[in-house]
């Protein structure tokens, strides 16, 4: 298959560099001129959990030619039906976008693709875009796991061939509750990019400091009062059943699930949200397509979320300027804390 890389920023980058020195031939393309001539002239630079340099074909967005088979959406969602519109004629008609962003973006894309040629991918691992071709990678290698779906059935034996251009990079699960998995990974990114951004912060100064570590574990029963009050069924992550192990009524499980956090994050504990390295960029984030998106489906289904709309509304005044992310934004959740 003819594969394209589009939004070849941290992520896309390290995807690219293994796909490339697999042997499997794509195109990593950025808007990012500076990023693009760096890949073109001394190839991807992986650095943090490993230490490789691939040579990449690299491209910036007006450089693409022809149809893809395979497209790799990595973009924020800022502008997704625009980004949709461009990547149409790029797109062979039997051809698969397969999204890696986060929240839930699956049901857009399709309205500008068509349901058929959109598929999902929720992504366990991080990076961070260190330099102009240098993204570090954040996570154990042996987190480096993959979640493939769609919304609606018919495309099996694509996917099939998805999974194993993935395979080459680590472990990929074809979920025919796909929904479930990007429940699941919003559940994590609500939780953990969240507060981590709140705070300015890693993964794992979260689960350390006790407080923060608190915050993440309210919007996590956030996100599963609502996820299971309309109907969705958490996919395990990485093999571990997140309802088991962090869901909770009572107080002995509360106190189990607390305790529990920094055990799961430790593969993760050197993960920057990409939000919070968004807005140390002085760039718009995602915030509404990731805990905004909890809080929509709150609403709709009828639970409350008070943490998670706390952390939306600190993360909207990080991005005007209004506040710095930093631990003493701890503060604004003291009635959560008590």
């Amino acid at each position: 298959m003819r594969t394209a890389i589009y939004g070849a920023g941290s992520l896309g980058t390290v995807l690219g560099a293994y796909l490339t020195r697999a042997g499997i031939e794509c195109d990593l393309i950025s808007r990012n001129k500076a990023h693009i001539t760096a890949l073109q002239q001394k190839g991807a630079h992986i650095v943090g959990k490993v230490d490789l340099t691939v040579g990449v074909s690299a491209l910036l967005p007006e450089q693409m030619q022809g149809t893809y088979d395979l497209i790799f959406l990595l973009t924020k969602q800022l502008e997704n039906r625009k980004v949709a519109t461009f990547l149409r004629s790029y797109l062979a008609k039997d051809g698969l976008l397969v999204t890696m962003q986060n929240g839930l973006p699956e049901s857009e894309l399709a309205q500008v693709l068509g349901a058929q040629r959109v598929a999902g991918c929720a992504i366990g691992w991080g990076a961070t875009l260190q330099a102009s071709g240098v993204a570090e990678l954040t996570s154990e290698p042996e987190a480096l796991a993959f979640s493939l779906g769609m919304l609606t059935p018919g495309r099996e034996e694509r996917l099939q061939a998805v999974a194993s251009v993935l395979g080459v990079m680590g472990p990929v699960t074809i979920e025919e509750n796909f929904i479930g998995a990007r429940w699941s990974k919003l559940l994590i990114n609500a939780s953990f990019s969240g507060t981590a951004t709140v705070l300015g912060c890693t993964f794992g100064e979260v689960a350390k400091d006790k407080k923060a570590r608190r915050i993440a574990q309210l919007i996590l029963k956030e996100c599963f009062d609502t996820g299971h009050s309309l109907g969705i069924t958490f996919e395990p992550v990485q093999g571990k059943n997140l309802e088991k192990l962090f869901d909770y009524q009572g107080r002995v499980k509360q106190k189990l699930s607390y305790l529990l956090i920094p055990l799961a994050m430790k593969k993760h504990a050197s993960l920057k949200p990409s939000m919070l390295q968004d807005i140390e960029k002085g760039k718009k984030c995602e915030v509404d397509s990731i805990n905004g998106i909890l809080s929509k489906e709150g609403k709709r289904a009828g639970i409350a979320t008070p943490v998670n709309d706390l952390v939306v509304q600190i993360i909207s005044r990080l991005e005007s300027g209004q506040l710095k992310p930093c631990r003493e934004n701890l503060g604004f959740f003291k009635a959560f804390l008590s």
